[in-house]
């Protein structure tokens, strides 16, 4: 398994927790106010994301979906509207799948999106399962990639398709510069005024800045077994979606 960049970056320095206890212990004290905390740090664009998401892995009519790092289940709502079988909604914080448990509720799909506590390095599924499966905003929390995106690969169906969201860098000026100054310093001070974990924000900023992008990140999956694989940029590099098959 290689070592990444992003693998040392921890949200909390003094614990003898893993990466993979920390992220869940930082994600279910943000839970409650996430959603709302998102939508004006992102200024409400990610919503845009998630949509081009939906209409990628739409093309193939998936019946058997599961969303990795679903979070409070955003993404996991918004696929319901290509009317599949079952989506399956994954996250190791259960204070995020609670408040996602709620949306759901209040949407009445409580019959077609099921919210499971687990591991994405250790999933409770058979081989073969998935006819696509997404993660969005969640792969740079992983404590080994290579293992996590394996663990992807076994689960989903061949010829399944594979669709990540997640930020990345923009490489032109001025963009770049806006970027890092934006998410250096901006998004960590609205972090600490409005979130309950003070060092939340400023985590989830230094990973996405190690976080490896764009065609390293292309062939990162090529090497972990994924074909087809595609990187779309969005919004000027801030954000990219890539998309691979089995």
């Amino acid at each position: 398994m290689t070592d990444f960049a992003h693998d040392s970056v921890v949200p909390y320095k003094n614990t003898d927790q893993s990466k993979k206890e920390q992220v869940a212990t930082m994600f279910n004290n943000i839970s409650k106010n996430y959603d709302d905390l998102n939508r004006v740090i992102s200024f409400g664009i990610d919503i845009s994301w998630r949509k081009k998401v939906v209409k990628i892995i739409s093309k193939n009519k998936p019946q058997q979906i599961l969303d990795i790092a679903t979070g409070t289940g955003d993404l996991a709502l918004m696929m319901s509207s290509l009317q599949p079988q079952k989506i399956i909604g994954l996250d190791i914080s259960e204070g995020m799948l609670a408040v996602g448990k709620e949306k759901i509720a209040r949407a009445k799909l409580t019959d077609k999106i099921e919210m499971v506590v687990g591991d994405s390095e250790n999933m409770p599924f058979e081989d073969n399962t998935f006819d696509a499966i997404t993660v969005s905003f969640g792969v740079r929390n992983f404590a080994n990639l290579d293992k996590g995106l394996t663990e992807i690969r076994r689960v989903l169906k061949p010829k399944g398709i594979f669709v990540i969201l997640e930020t990345s860098n923009p490489t032109k000026f001025p963009f770049k510069q806006g970027y890092k100054f934006y998410t250096s310093i901006i998004l960590p001070m609205i972090g600490k005024l409005f979130s309950k974990d003070k060092v939340a924000y400023s985590y989830l900023s230094e990973s996405a800045n190690y976080f490896p992008f764009g065609e390293t990140f292309n062939n990162i999956l090529k090497k972990n077994g994924f074909i087809n694989t595609i990187h779309t940029p969005v919004t000027f590099g801030v954000a990219t979606i890539y998309s691979a098959t089995k």
